[in-house]
């Protein structure tokens, strides 16, 4: 007999009962039927005993609503001194014990708890068909349709569906943190981002993408992360109709509109939209670079940076430009590429009218009006307008050139440098002058040989008023005044005026010849005294003087030479 019912009992969801009479109580829950209704709030209870046990949230409220005295105006209650002296229920035993996983629970949480790990959803929305393991989750789940927000904050009138959100959101006006981090002393006001930080330091990431593999530390990037692949955007700015794949994104973006900054440096004055920006600018008065990579080493003041420059040791390019195929290590550098397609140039130049189609350009470009050159070199004091610069500028004190050619071993500090290199082995000649047709490797030669055309010489030196047609030969010029030598050889402590001088230097040291005849196969530590040297091969003879037309191969051959006409001694 016992069987029997049992089966019948299951007819439904597979939920087993020990008496029949629990049997029509359960069965409310697939009807979704809420017979018994609170006449104070219309709230609905499938059991009369869960509506009687409601009522006394309502009784207890009237019984500590107060009322204001007649003589002295201070409030007085009807039951108790203080409305929060409300007894405590008995906390009871927890008679029942889980065998799948050994936690205990009093016997009305612990079918909700088994769920858990049956996976069984029994409690449906009628709204949108979504599943729910708990009676509980499916009402704060139904909030969602109506708007209904019942439990609101007494500090500043937020509302909120779930009183779990209020119980969380009142830890920040507390400034309560109550969970703590063993390894690194961080404290959170929730357990759940307590458990996310954590797996950063074991380097768990039990989330995985079923799309590309990718994990992550916790599910809700799991989830922004997904919309990558899907493209959902669901939150959407009322202001410009703009879509963003997270709410938080939605958030920030809603104060380019206000022009809210709430995130204010203690240093500096400076304000932020977003935390995360003002947690990396401090590091920026602090020096401090916590991100590192485990294949070179080097450090990083946030985590974003880490993330792409990892991508230059794994060669993953994850960002394709759907007008050519071109791929990119990060948005910021696709959403640049993408402005060569539309000729888009959204940052202008109040001073000049220039339309640059990268922030970062602009602000570079701005600082040729200004004069403002932020970034310093520790080792010389020299200023220069960009980052950028200012990194490359170090290798010179350093000695480091991270960018070598395949083709003969030839290291360089800069990937630029690299590329017009490679056109000496290539053969290729690019820019082409429209006047003589004569040729160039990079596009900086090119513009100089142009002003011989032209004639133009836009630098200037102030101290003697000597005209030049580019800018380095105006520094370098300015050094005869200065006397200022900046580029010193570690080996003898000899120092130059350029960093070419130097590097030509260093060769007697090194023993380095990179030049070599391909007549001859002899070696030389310059490209000039190559230059000079295929001259023997060729029989050129570039320098002629004007007194009596004799030629030369070399400029200093006919310098000796016009002594002989001035009578100078030689």
């Amino acid at each position: 007999m016992l069987a029997s019912f049992e089966a019948k009992d299951r007819s439904e969801c597979a939920e087993s009962f020990d008496t029949s009479r629990c049997l029509p109580s359960h069965k409310k829950i697939h009807k979704a039927e809420d017979p018994h209704i609170c006449l104070d709030c219309g709230r609905t209870f499938r059991q009369k005993k869960h509506l009687n046990s409601h009522k006394r949230v309502h009784k207890e409220k009237e019984q500590h609503q107060g009322f204001p005295c007649g003589k002295t105006g201070r409030m007085r209650f009807t039951q108790s001194k203080e409305p929060n002296s409300r007894k405590k229920r008995p906390t009871g035993k927890k008679s029942c014990k889980c065998l799948e996983c050994g936690k205990s629970f009093r016997s009305g949480n612990f079918n909700s708890h088994k769920r858990i790990h049956t996976g069984e959803k029994p409690y449906k929305c009628t709204e949108c068909g979504k599943c729910f393991s708990a009676p509980g989750i499916l009402t704060s789940h139904k909030r969602i349709h109506t708007g209904e927000k019942p439990y609101e904050c007494l500090e500043c009138g937020k509302s909120f569906s779930r009183s779990g959100a209020l119980t969380l959101h009142n830890r920040m006006h507390k400034g309560e943190k109550p969970y703590q981090c063993l390894q690194c002393g961080k404290s959170f006001n929730q357990k759940v981002h307590l458990k996310s930080h954590e797996r950063i330091h074991t380097g768990e990431e039990p989330f995985e993408c079923t799309e590309c593999g990718k994990t992550f530390h916790c599910s809700s990037t799991l989830t922004s992360h997904h919309r990558i692949h899907t493209g959902e955007k669901p939150f959407q700015c009322l202001q410009c109709g703009k879509h963003f794949s997270t709410s938080g994104g939605l958030h920030v973006h809603e104060r380019s509109h206000t022009g809210e900054k709430p995130y204010k440096c203690l240093e500096c004055g400076k304000s932020f939209r977003k935390c995360d920006h003002l947690t990396s600018h401090r590091r920026i008065h602090s020096g401090e670079k916590p991100y590192q990579c485990t294949r070179c080493g080097k450090s990083f003041s946030n985590s974003r940076s880490l993330t792409v420059h990892k991508r230059i040791h794994t060669g993953e390019k994850p960002h394709k430009c759907p007008e050519c195929d071109k791929r990119f290590t990060d948005l910021r550098s696709l959403a640049h590429h993408k402005r060569l397609h539309t000729g888009e140039k959204p940052y202008e130049c109040r001073t000049c009218g220039n339309s640059f189609s990268a922030k970062n350009s602009y602000v570079i470009h701005s600082r040729t009006h200004t004069g403002e050159k932020p970034y310093q070199c520790q080792e010389c004091g020299k200023c220069f307008s960009d980052s950028g610069a200012l990194r490359i500028h170090k290798r010179i004190h350093t000695g480091e050139k991270p960018f070598k050619c395949m083709e003969c071993g030839m290291s360089f500090r800069t990937s630029g440098c690299l590329g017009i290199h490679k056109r000496i082995h290539t053969g290729e000649k690019p820019y082409t002058c429209h006047e003589c047709r004569k040729t160039f490797r990079h596009n900086r030669s090119f513009r100089y040989h142009r002003r011989l055309h032209s004639g133009e010489k836009p630098y200037k030196c102030l101290e003697c008023g000597k005209c030049y047609n580019d800018s380095s030969s105006l520094t370098y010029h300015n050094r005869i005044h200065t006397g200022e030598k900046p580029f010193k050889c570690i080996e003898c402590g000899k120092s130059f005026k350029d960093v070419c001088s130097l590097t030509v230097h260093k060769r007697t040291h090194t023993g380095e010849k990179p030049y070599k005849c391909t007549e001859c196969d002899k070696c030389f530590t310059n490209s000039g005294a190559l230059t000079c040297h295929k001259r023997v091969h060729t029989g050129e003879k570039p320098y002629t003087c004007h007194e009596c037309g004799k030629t030369f191969r070399y400029n200093c051959s006919l310098r000796y030479h016009r002594r002989l006409h001035s009578g100078e001694t030689l």
